[in-house]
């Protein structure tokens, strides 16, 4: 949970540290474009485990961890969790490596207002008329990429409701930011392990291929972890606004990277759907501010 009281420099800085970190991965991700995305996400999960057991250890909250193992329920939703999380890894991946990134951009933009839209719909929470108008602005820019590529844009949707439904659920999963994120990588550890097994006997795995694909492969637990682990550390000393706010960075450098590095394309209706969508975000910004100062005051 957030503080309400006010934001802390550690706060800060971690938060900064995790958000800039998911802005550069498209960098990290695009050196293993030539292998297939199942496989990475196979190894963000295996080489996770062991900085995940670390931090844990650390911080002296194995046992919580080992209270949600031996509990039914909580597996349960663990699994669930864990589904969601390597399906919104999958799709990013894929994505980064067949020239999809300004798409995983839009879908990373949207995903607060999704959030937003599925706590009214499923938790029953009330949007504020600000809000309300801000989903509508981030429906109409989807409605204007499907009618100019006469598609849907499957990589922004893909990554919106797996990330969404995934937040959704790790909401009612009772259990800490760090010994949830293990508790996934557990999870999701033997089928991981089984199928880079599978490729290495086949010889169609990349890990032993080389020196170079080993050192990437092994440090995608190292881009999945550290900035998670960061995350839940910057949200502790930072109040809930500050934190959303400081969310747009990482989408706005994924941004930035697409188009004046990978240079891909900005179609007529992507220079359309970008605009609408940073509209959303201010409309959306502007009234959860305005929401905080109006709880403050009804504290003070």
């Amino acid at each position: 949970m957030t503080q309400d009281s006010g934001d802390t420099p550690a706060g800060l800085g971690f938060a900064l540290g995790a958000y800039i970190l998911w802005g550069f991965l498209p960098l990290y991700m695009k050196l293993l474009s030539h292998i297939g995305p199942a496989e990475v996400v196979a190894h963000r999960v295996i080489w996770s485990v062991p900085l995940a057991a670390v931090v844990l250890i650390a911080l002296g909250r194995t046992g919580d961890l080992m209270t949600a193992l031996r509990s039914p329920r909580m597996l349960a939703m663990g699994c669930i969790t864990a589904a969601l999380v390597s399906i919104n890894w999958g799709i990013y991946v894929w994505a980064i490596g067949a020239g999809h990134t300004v798409d995983a951009a839009l879908g990373y933009y949207i995903n607060p207002l999704f959030s937003v839209a599925l706590g009214a719909l499923v938790l029953g929470e009330r949007l504020t008329r600000m809000q309300g108008i801000a989903i509508g602005l981030a429906a109409i820019a989807v409605a204007v990429l499907i009618w100019q590529a006469g598609s849907v844009p499957w990589v922004a949707v893909g990554l919106i409701l797996s990330w969404g439904l995934y937040a959704l659920a790790k909401k009612k999963l009772p259990i800490g930011p760090n010994q949830g994120f293990m508790l996934e990588v557990l999870i999701l550890l033997i089928p991981a392990l089984a199928y880079v097994g599978w490729l290495q006997g086949t010889g169609a795995g990349h890990f032993t291929a080389g020196i170079k694909d080993t050192v990437l492969l092994l440090g995608c637990g190292a881009v999945t972890a550290v900035p998670l682990i960061l995350y839940a550390n910057g949200a502790k000393g930072l109040r809930l606004t500050t934190i959303a706010i400081l969310g747009y960075l990482a989408p706005t450098l994924i941004f930035v990277i697409a188009v004046f590095v990978f240079k891909e394309p900005l179609d007529q209706g992507r220079l359309i759907a970008f605009p609408i969508i940073w509209t959303a975000l201010i409309i959306y910004s502007v009234s959860m501010i305005r929401q905080m100062r109006s709880k403050a005051a009804s504290a003070s």
